[in-house]
């Protein structure tokens, strides 16, 4: 087998992009882009490290980022489980990624950048629920937001279809395996929802 290892290989496999794929590019946030991603509770931001890439589901119950001015947005970094995966890579190495959905849209508007974390107190009390701030927020200044081509999704069906999880391994399916039974699956599985639900925020 052989493998393409130049961009003049690749360019003469794939062609030049269409028009519609490079006038797509803003640099910062723009009316039509603003809609888009105030619209959207969910996205998965990806970060490089040392260690290779992270990509990493980021929702809420509302917008999942904030506008901070047309060139930043930002992203609380709510509960989860402390392995700061993201977080470590930000800290040595800013570059990011940020890809939103919205459930019923064949389209995801995608946006790199680069980030940095604080943990100031009046900024992530601005993001208080239930009377619980995230722990730190993740500002994001804007290199470019575009729209990604719907065919994936059109293809994968993941909304036309409808629940897709009978019959899926459990976490706790996952954690026995990994553990060699060390971890009860079934008792995980069923403690889980009543722990997700007092520590979602």
């Amino acid at each position: 087998m052989t493998y393409l290892g130049t961009i003049e290989e690749l360019e003469a496999l794939y062609g030049q992009p269409g028009e519609a794929s490079v006038v797509k590019v803003a640099r910062r946030m723009t009316p039509v882009y603003r809609d888009w991603i105030s619209r959207a509770r969910l996205c998965i931001l990806t970060t490089v490290g040392p260690e290779g890439t992270d990509a990493s589901p980021r929702g809420d119950d509302g917008p999942v980022v904030r506008e901070l001015d047309p060139g930043t947005i930002l992203l609380p970094d709510w509960r989860g489980n402390n392995r700061i995966d993201s977080l470590r890579n930000i800290v040595r190495d800013p570059r990011v990624s940020l890809m939103f959905l919205i459930a019923g849209s064949d389209n995801v508007i995608r946006l790199n950048g680069t980030a940095r974390i604080t943990a100031d107190a009046g900024l992530r009390d601005s993001f208080a629920r239930n009377g619980k701030s995230p722990r730190s927020v993740i500002e994001i200044e804007i290199a470019e937001i575009y729209s990604q081509c719907a065919r994936a999704l059109m293809r994968a069906g993941i909304w036309r279809d409808g629940d897709q999880s009978a019959g899926l391994p459990t976490v706790g399916d996952m954690l026995s395996e990994m553990t060699r039974g060390r971890i009860d699956g079934a008792a995980y599985d069923a403690e889980w929802p009543g722990r997700a639900a007092a520590s979602l925020w």
